[in-house]
């Protein structure tokens, strides 16, 4: 069949809404090579991409009856993953968080990168973060699988957003704003003579997609 990706959607989430339990045998698909080639990664993916899933196949096995068994459900791990910096980029480490996933609080502790990881379900849409940082307590809401492809103008905006550049919201089209942002960030992140020109081109948009991490 054939899938339309929507705003919020991202692989692993499709396969489970689906019952593919690995999400790699619909990306790995014949069908799916274009937009394999086209957006890189399988948990960014744009609304409107069309994705085709595969009818999910049954596997039987044999087993003695009147006995228990168990049976280890396959597939990959998916991890939501968070940077902690300060506004200078420099690492916030070992940091009491709290990471709120489908209402359930898991106590964390950013590591010496600032990095703060969890396993989460397939099926998650929304998270929140919260931390303490020079005395204040800061709540971050996350919206799981909603940061669109690096060419685009809303997944660079929202990289731009997420890095402390105000580049506008998704539902402004405010270009003065955008171009400030994208110069900014030229200025503090692309050095040897790189030109500052507030053009979101190709080696901004892989700088940019390099320092926010995805």
């Amino acid at each position: 069949m054939q899938y339309i990706v929507k705003q919020g959607d991202y692989l692993a989430k499709i396969a489970a809404e689906h019952g593919v339990v690995d999400w790699s045998t619909i990306w790995l698909h014949p069908d799916n090579k274009e937009l394999r080639d086209r957006r890189h990664d399988p948990q960014v993916l744009y609304a409107g991409d069309k994705l085709a899933i595969p009818e999910p196949q049954r596997k039987t096995v044999d087993a003695a009856t009147e006995k228990r068994h168990r049976f280890q459900r396959s597939g990959k791990t998916l991890k939501l993953r968070l940077v902690l910096q300060d506004l200078s980029f420099v690492p916030i480490k070992n940091a009491d968080c709290a990471l709120f996933v489908d209402g359930i609080k898991h106590d964390l502790v950013s590591d010496g990168d600032g990095l703060v990881e969890l396993a989460i379900p397939a099926t998650t849409s929304e998270a929140k973060l919260v931390f303490r940082s020079s005395a204040r307590t800061i709540e971050v809401p996350l919206l799981v699988g909603h940061l669109d492809p690096i060419d685009t103008v809303s997944g660079q905006k929202a990289r731009l957003n997420n890095l402390g550049y105000f580049a506008g919201t998704m539902a402004e089209d405010d270009e003065p704003l955008f171009k400030s942002a994208v110069e900014e960030f030229q200025l503090e992140h692309m050095g040897g003579g790189a030109a500052v020109d507030g053009k979101c081109g190709p080696k901004t948009q892989a700088k940019l997609k390099e320092t926010h991490g995805c």
